[in-house]
């Protein structure tokens, strides 16, 4: 595994773990010489991250889309920046930079990007793990709704074992380093032989 994208917060969020678990994170990512690859602010938990990889002589790679935000947000320490034309570029930009995903504390897009990085992975777009690193219970609620769409039978069970979850950001690398994709039911239920 060489690059991770990590999707998080542009904000800090109101809990210091918040920012103490995403340095760790860092830490992690660095001593298994793997690149990080996020957003490219230097705002939030998302600069957090960056910078304190950079501080220990990590890569990181930014990728944004140009004209959208404020000068004054773009990380200028990167290894490298690659500005793109749009969100979705953006999107599909990270995850074809990267071997898998961790998702950390953060607001909308970063719930925006975890589900679209499962559905992708429900549909076999890719077989990269994704990573929930649930600081302060923070992911309890999605974790309580993927089992709810489970439930009520909008998702195969087996599809759960896409998401690997842990409060443990080395705990939760070394479940991703060896990864092994699920094999996964018939998405489309009706379409089973009866």
């Amino acid at each position: 595994m060489k690059r991770i994208c990590v999707y998080s917060g542009s904000n800090l969020g109101v809990r210091p773990e918040y920012q103490e678990i995403t340095k760790k994170l860092g830490l992690v990512l660095v001593e298994n010489n793997i690149e990080l690859v996020y957003g490219g602010s230097k705002t939030g938990l998302m600069g957090e991250i960056a910078n304190h990889m950079l501080d220990h002589n990590g890569r990181v790679t930014g990728v944004m889309p140009g004209g959208l935000f404020p000068k004054e947000v773009i990380n200028e320490r990167l290894t490298q920046f690659i500005e793109v034309k749009n969100m979705h570029e953006r999107k599909q930009t990270m995850a074809d930079l990267s071997d898998g995903f961790i998702a950390i504390p953060g607001g909308v897009g970063t719930f925006e990007e975890l589900f679209e990085t499962l559905s992708w992975a429900q549909l076999g777009i890719h077989k990269k793990p994704i990573g929930v690193l649930n600081i302060s219970n923070f992911f309890d609620t999605f974790i309580a709704m993927i089992q709810t769409i489970v439930n009520e039978g909008f998702m195969n069970p087996s599809n759960t074992k896409l998401v690997l979850v842990s409060p443990d950001p080395g705990e939760l690398v070394n479940q991703m380093i060896h990864y092994i994709p699920p094999v996964l039911g018939n998405k489309w239920k009706q379409l089973d032989p009866a």
